[in-house]
């Protein structure tokens, strides 16, 4: 059995990730990565681009239709990103045509 003060490695990544101040700019691209699977194919191929900068998502959208939708919905949007990431990495978004 391991002592009561010892970390799994997950744990460990990710104080390691928080005292480095890295934690944010590793939930960043992850926002990215997932933006395809968490908005749906359709979605994904009217982006034109995302980036995630100090907690702003900023995306990019080639559809007026899809810019007036998301942004009707930014806060489920946030929402949904910050779960699948399991951290408040979002903390508002601007949808940009």
């Amino acid at each position: 059995m391991a002592p009561a003060n010892t970390l799994s490695i997950t744990d460990a990544l990710v104080e390691y990730l928080r005292e480095s101040g890295l934690e944010q700019s590793v939930l960043d691209v992850q926002i990215e990565e997932i933006w395809p699977q968490v908005m749906g194919e359709t979605i994904s191929k009217l982006t034109r681009s995302i980036e995630v900068k100090d907690g702003m998502l900023i995306v990019h959208v080639n559809s007026a239709a899809l810019k007036a939708q998301l942004f009707e919905n930014r806060f489920e949007l946030v929402r949904k990103l910050n779960e699948a990431v399991g951290a408040p990495a979002i903390k508002d978004c601007r949808i940009l045509g």
